[in-house]
């Protein structure tokens, strides 16, 4: 589960915290490892990476050279399309958290349902890993309910998450009523919708109401509706707005305004996407 968090206070361990670091695109070694530095010693307890962001080693860095205990940190990574099959699972995983520094991971995904992805195969290498001690907890990413249906049925262990793009231009309704009906966390990527949200003029307006800046309103509206945001920040000005949000609370008029915006942009869509974002 996802668990609240305030910026005065920690959450636990083995609980997801609602707010995250997102690593996507923090390519530099020594910039990457210091944004994970200042988020944790900031409050924040979860960070996100994935083997596809060539960050791993960095990310680990970071927490090895936060003031922060490795076990209050809930830790995510994702495995990337070319490592699909069981055996690839099971070798990659083990390059990542030597990667990572860290004998486990909170969280594993699947990164997209493409390549050679395949439920049992695929997800029977999570359920070993799993087994083993090396991850805490399944998850799957870019999944659309069709994707989630399938895996749940290929593993016994649960779908712990789904981590989707999801902002307040692209409010994945149909994805947060399968979340509630299912158990199945939403992890929200690119809560920002990539910076489009800032200029945005009902979320301007809100954002003026409550004297903070629009990405607040953005990712305060997202923990409103349930779903665990991980945005990415480098500058320690930026770690510390989105930190901020947790002391936010937006009230039912202001949430009906943000719900209003009539305008659906996706910000990611490779080539390997589902086929129903075409």
């Amino acid at each position: 589960m996802a668990t609240e968090q305030t910026p005065e206070s920690a959450p636990l361990a083995q609980e997801m915290p609602t707010l995250g670091l997102g690593t996507w695109q923090n390519e530099d070694p020594q910039q990457c490892a210091e944004s994970v530095r200042t988020a944790l010693e900031m409050g924040y307890r979860h960070v996100d990476t994935a083997q596809i962001y060539g960050n791993e080693a960095a990310v680990g860095d970071g927490i090895a050279a936060a003031d922060v205990d490795r076990e209050d940190v809930f830790l995510a990574t994702k495995v990337w399309n070319t490592n699909h099959a069981h055996d690839d699972v099971i070798s990659s995983t083990e390059e990542s958290l030597d990667k990572l520094g860290v004998d486990s991971v909170d969280l594993l995904y699947v990164h997209w349902p493409s390549a050679n992805y395949d439920p049992e195969d695929t997800l029977s290498a999570f359920a070993e890993l799993k087994d083993r001690g090396l991850i805490d907890r399944i998850g799957v990413s870019n999944f659309e309910p069709h994707h989630l249906d399938a895996a749940r049925d290929a593993v016994d262990d649960p779908i712990f998450a789904n981590q989707v793009e999801i902002h307040p231009l692209l409010p994945q309704e149909e994805l947060r009523e399968y979340a509630e009906g299912t158990d199945v966390e939403l992890v929200g990527y690119s809560p920002l919708a990539r910076g489009q949200v800032l200029d945005v003029p009902e979320i301007q307006d809100v954002a003026e109401k409550h004297d903070v800046s629009e990405a607040q309103v953005s990712l305060a509206w997202l923990r409103q509706k349930g779903v665990t945001a991980i945005p990415k920040a480098t500058s320690r000005d930026h770690v510390a707005d989105n930190w901020a949000s947790l002391g936010l609370e937006l009230d039912d008029e202001d949430v009906a305004a943000i719900d209003g915006i009539d305008r659906t942009e996706r910000q990611v869509n490779p080539g390997f996407g589902p086929d129903s974002w075409d």
